[in-house]
């Protein structure tokens, strides 16, 4: 573990950054169109799947409705170059509106939700919801909308019709999760009409659409001294925003990699998508780019051969009332660092090479760092990692930030620890 010493002072204007990235992105499309935005403004440019790219040094990116890749070719690249991939999602479990979303009962207004990946359902109740997404229009083009106003809200039973709620709450996922937005019939039609009104669409035009929940309370600090953040969808926009962050910090220097990231959707509901890490998206992207120089399929084994990919996801803090449930001799705590994210049965990617690149990394930008590995008696979740490492071959690491509610409408991490992590990944892109 790094020894590296905690300033004595921190500059919060990165995690003031992520609070308004996290803000403006509700749902993966907008994760996309704002990690888009910011590599834009340090020069990099949009290229569609459609078109043919050129070998030309400089940042590009392109979006596939909620994933993101971008990378950045330095002067001096050959075909052979290697990659320096870091791997991330845009999705966050919530709740998805569903094909026919206008219901109801007993004569309340509601609408019908699909829960998507894995929700602890009940920090979903007694919250003020918005509604965001995507709408596709009859011409075939998108807009994306985002109502940050208390639409939404899915009530708990009051005590005194459930006398044992504390001795453990038990919610139906197909009765109890139901939002309401309103008193009176329901009328087919109704929700699209309004989200298309806010969205400065005729409803008649939409034709498709994805939508979502999300919490309308706004990240903020937290605690005495506002050390801790606490926020909604840090798994995994807090890594999406670090990646844009440290690949925007490196265009314009000559690198021996090839620095790219892959912001995927999906993760939370296993990657298996035209979007996620299991589809061939990012190694569409790495063997066009390596043809865009002139490269060969020989070049591009060369280039795979020397590519290490950072999967970067949330982990897990100590949880201090809970911290039976944790590996006694590993308990990452908040503002310690990135954890490096350990496990043998491959749940994650992490092995002695990948551990190496990690370390060098977090002491080359001066963060300490710390370890991850689950308790024995306790299943492990898994990350984006070890599907890129065995569908594209590559080396990968996986870390991320330590954090408390994972998966939570709202989750806490340290305020300090989204800088050390972008600071970690720049080094890393550095090489």
């Amino acid at each position: 573990m790094s020894t590296a010493a905690r300033p004595a002072y921190f500059d919060r204007t990165h995690t003031d950054d992520l609070i308004a990235f996290l803000s403006a992105s509700p749902s993966p499309f907008h994760a996309v169109a704002s990690a888009a935005e910011r590599l834009e403004k340090v020069g990099f440019r949009r290229v569609a799947e459609t078109d043919a790219w050129d070998a030309a040094a400089g940042g590009r990116y392109l979006v596939r409705g909620g994933a993101l890749i971008a990378w950045y070719v330095p002067e001096g690249a050959t075909p052979a170059t290697p990659f320096r991939v870091v791997g991330t999602h845009t999705d966050s479990p919530n709740l998805r509106v569903k094909p026919v979303p206008d219901t109801g009962s007993a004569g309340w207004r509601q609408v019908a939700v699909e829960i998507y990946g894995g929700v602890p359902l009940n920090t979903w109740l007694d919250r003020d919801l918005g509604l965001s997404g995507r709408l596709v229009l009859r011409d075939g083009s998108t807009v994306l909308v985002q109502i940050d106003e208390a639409l939404l809200r899915v009530p708990q039973l009051a005590i005194h019709l459930d006398r044992q709620v504390n001795d453990g709450l038990k919610l139906d996922r197909q009765r109890h999760l139901t939002p309401i937005w309103g008193i009176g019939e329901v009328t087919e039609g109704s929700l699209i009409e309004y989200v298309a009104e806010r969205a400065g669409v005729a409803a008649s035009d939409i034709l498709g659409w994805d939508l979502m929940t999300h919490d309308i309370q706004p990240p903020g600090y937290l605690g005495r001294d506002k050390e801790l953040l606490a926020a909604p969808r840090l798994d995994n926009l807090l890594s999406v925003h670090a990646g844009a962050a440290a690949l925007a910090s490196v265009a314009g220097e000559r690198l021996p990699y090839i620095p790219v990231l892959a912001a995927f959707d999906h993760e939370e509901t296993g990657s298996e998508s035209d979007t996620g890490a299991q589809g061939p998206l990012l190694g569409n992207v790495l063997e066009r780019s390596v043809h865009a120089r002139g490269g060969s399929a020989e070049d591009r084994a060369r280039a795979l051969a020397g590519t290490v990919c950072l999967s970067s996801d949330m982990g897990h803090a100590v949880h201090p009332n809970y911290s039976e449930r944790h590996e006694p001799g590993h308990h990452p705590l908040p503002n310690g660092g990135p954890i490096l994210k350990v496990n043998v049965n491959n749940r994650y990617a992490t092995d002695a090479v990948g551990r190496a690149v990690f370390a060098t990394a977090c002491e080359k930008a001066g963060v300490p760092w710390q370890s991850f590995v689950s308790n024995n008696a306790m299943p492990c979740g898994t990350t984006i990692g070890p599907i890129t490492a065995a569908r594209l071959g590559i080396t990968t690491v996986d870390c991320g930030i330590a954090a408390l509610s994972m998966h939570s409408a709202r989750e806490l991490c340290g305020a300090e620890d989204p800088h050390h992590l972008a600071n970690a990944i720049r080094a890393f892109l550095q090489g």
